[in-house]
């Protein structure tokens, strides 16, 4: 996995979130982000991880994003399998 497909995929996430704001604030809510740290954290591997597991693990949030953005739900959940293959 390299950091541009990590970075990619993270930011398809974060920009489908942008978009919904309850979602958003759920996703906050459960990794512990404020708007600041948040803001902080972006372009961060800890953010982008978090991003790839929170859609990893919501199946309809995940189809809905791979379809509106073109990205493989397949690709998304190898990359999220290998992201957590030690967990």
């Amino acid at each position: 996995m390299s950091d541009t497909e990590l970075d990619r995929i993270a930011d398809a996430c974060l920009t489908w979130l942008a978009g919904d704001v309850a979602e958003l604030e759920r996703f906050m809510t459960l990794a512990g982000y404020t708007p600041q740290s948040l803001r902080g954290a972006v372009g961060t591997a800890g953010l982008a991880h978090g991003l790839i597991d929170y859609f990893g693990r919501n199946e309809p949030l995940l189809l809905a994003m791979c379809a509106n953005t073109g990205l493989d739900v397949g690709h998304v959940m190898r990359l999220w399998n290998r992201l957590n293959a030690h967990a």
